[in-house]
């Protein structure tokens, strides 16, 4: 929910802010604060197939802010089950932006020298831990309409 931290992770990537990012949590509950979830129905998939590399496309809150949701009145969220994602969402309290390790349309970085060499001091800190077996970023999923944007 920081805008200066997002704004700089998009500026950082070369992003823009219309397209949206993925917001990822240890926990649905953590999610609240952005999703309306007042629809169960809705829910029940995203609840299903989580926690795991699904990101599910739920209605955005009022308020939800845009540098968030882009220009879309749904939000793309993920409860991860990477064992990081999950600690460094619990430590904190919160959910947090997530994103591959790398500028727009190249590819993600694997290793945090790759990042050291691509970013610089341009970030203030690597976390160099496993990323996981996944190749390609995760399924991204309609909830409402059920229809697959992205396939992983």
């Amino acid at each position: 929910m920081n805008q200066t931290a997002v704004r700089r992770v998009l500026a950082l990537k070369r992003r823009s802010w219309r397209q949206g990012l993925i917001v990822v949590a240890d926990h649905p509950l953590r999610l609240r604060g952005l999703v309306d979830m007042a629809d169960s129905q809705l829910l029940g998939d995203p609840l299903a197939s989580w926690p795991g590399p699904y990101t599910w496309l739920l209605p955005a809150r009022p308020g939800t802010p845009t540098w968030l949701r882009g220009q879309h009145d749904t939000v793309a969220v993920r409860v991860s089950a990477h064992p990081l994602v999950q600690k460094l969402c619990h430590e904190s309290g919160t959910a947090l932006v997530s994103t591959s390790a790398n500028s727009s349309g190249r590819p993600p970085l694997r290793r945090g020298l790759a990042v050291l060499a691509q970013f610089g001091s341009q970030i203030d800190c690597i976390l160099d831990g496993h990323v996981g077996v996944a190749l390609g970023p995760s399924t991204i999923t309609d909830a409402a309409t059920n229809k697959i944007l992205r396939n992983s």
